[in-house]
């Protein structure tokens, strides 16, 4: 179960990460970090990215759920 929470809340994280970035998505350049000199497709990659980390995250926490459910059932 602590590697169920520990997925979710990595998968809550990158979702939070990917919202920010696609609402603000000057504040990579804010923190002192201009990966693109200022063109955006960077931020737009890195929205992708947490969007596709948030969804294996969760995809791996509803994994470990079933199997701990199914454990538990089984007992």
């Amino acid at each position: 179960m602590t590697r169920f929470r520990a997925e979710t809340a990595l998968a809550a994280v990158f979702v939070a990460l990917a919202v920010l970035t696609s609402i603000w998505p000057n504040w990579i350049e804010a923190i002192g970090f201009d990966p693109d000199q200022g063109d955006g497709m960077a931020e737009w990659l890195i929205v992708a990215a947490f969007g596709v980390l948030a969804v294996v995250c969760t995809l791996l926490a509803h994994r470990d759920y079933r199997q701990s459910r199914a454990a538990a059932l089984r007992q």
